[in-house]
């Protein structure tokens, strides 16, 4: 039993990675059940459907399960702020690729952060883990009055510093090799493309609370190497969306089959926030154009033609989001990665 294993109630410091728009409930349940903490991502998720959520991943595994929330940064646009003309054109190809038009915007972009901490808070999961930013007091209170664990992501040494002081539980530090969005607030994140190997011992050392230990880790000798350098648990992501359990289209899942160590890309293309994934025809098209609205109006923009790519598995304009060591994550079960990854742990 670690400090990790007991403040979540599992077996073993193995964290799913929660994927916004690609988690699932079987995988997230797989995950649970085989010791470690499954995850699910609610990016974009109204309150309606993070209670039937959270009631589906309870209804799949009688384990403990992680929720993930985005926090707003400040930056993000609503659609009476941004024009988007241009990005209508510029997308107007894809968008044609995919047989779709797209629509006026909505009312809003994305729904209330409040309305969803609600909502999660009444659905009360075992672990809440929040990304782009701090819990503010509140958040942490209502948390550890319903004996919710808090989780923080951070991609410097400055923001896990900032996480502990304002009381989370444990600390992921993701490194720069990982899979999709780089969730730093501090600083811009091109300024925070810290890798895994250096940043993993300098948060274990500035914090007293758990460290995961997140990217670039996909078997045994990642985690191996991440125990060594002062973690307490691991996340992976990329490994997980390779098995047949994700809600990864299979062509997502053939081009992380496919991938080498260069294969993946740091782009704003699909959504206006940088991210890491394998570039494909949407990607190169969006920027070869030059025209990418700010976040979240691309991300809605560009969700357009995604959905129906995913509803015809067009991996061609799909955001193929994977990490630097999608070369390695070559297991399609959830429970044959689970095993490998535990072949790594410590004693």
């Amino acid at each position: 039993m670690s400090r990790l294993t007991e403040l979540f109630g599992v077996d073993l410091p193995i964290v799913l990675g929660p994927f916004g728009g690609l988690s699932s409930v079987e995988l997230a349940a797989a995950v649970s059940g085989a010791g470690g903490l499954g995850s699910f991502g609610l990016y974009g998720y109204g309150p309606d459907r993070i209670a039937t959520t959270i009631a589906a991943l309870r209804a799949a595994t009688d384990h403990p399960v992680a929720v993930n929330v985005w926090l707003p940064r400040g930056d993000e646009v609503a659609p009476a702020d941004v024009d988007l003309a241009a990005s209508r054109t510029a997308l107007a190809p894809l968008s044609a690729a995919a047989g779709v038009d797209v629509p006026a915007p909505p009312s809003a972009f994305l729904p209330d952060v409040a309305d969803q901490l609600d909502a999660v808070f009444a659905a009360r999961p075992d672990v809440l883990s929040v990304v782009f930013g701090v819990p503010d007091a509140a958040t942490r209170a209502r948390a550890h009055d319903l004996g919710i664990r808090l989780v923080g992501t951070a991609t410097s040494v400055a923001e896990a510093v900032a996480l502990e002081a304002a009381g989370v539980d444990a600390i992921v530090a993701t490194g720069a090799e990982a899979a999709g969005h780089r969730v730093s607030f501090l600083r811009a994140p091109e300024d925070s493309l810290v890798g895994t190997f250096a940043l993993v011992p300098q948060v274990a050392d500035a914090v007293g609370v758990p460290v995961i230990a997140a990217g670039g880790i996909a078997d045994r000798r990642g985690v191996a190497a991440a125990f060594a350098l002062g973690a307490e648990g691991v996340q992976v992501g990329t490994a997980f969306l390779r098995t047949r359990q994700s809600a990864a289209r299979p062509s997502h899942r053939a081009a992380i089959a496919a991938a080498a160590d260069t294969s993946t890309v740091l782009t704003r293309a699909m959504s206006g926030r940088l991210a890491r994934g394998i570039p494909n025809r949407a990607v190169r098209e969006i920027e070869g154009r030059g025209t990418i609205a700010p976040f979240p109006a691309q991300n809605w923009l560009t969700g357009v033609f995604r959905a129906a790519a995913a509803a015809n598995d067009d991996g061609d304009l799909l955001s193929l989001w994977a990490g630097q060591a999608a070369g390695i994550s070559r297991l399609d079960d959830a429970v044959e990665v689970m095993a490998e990854l535990r072949a790594g742990l410590p004693g």
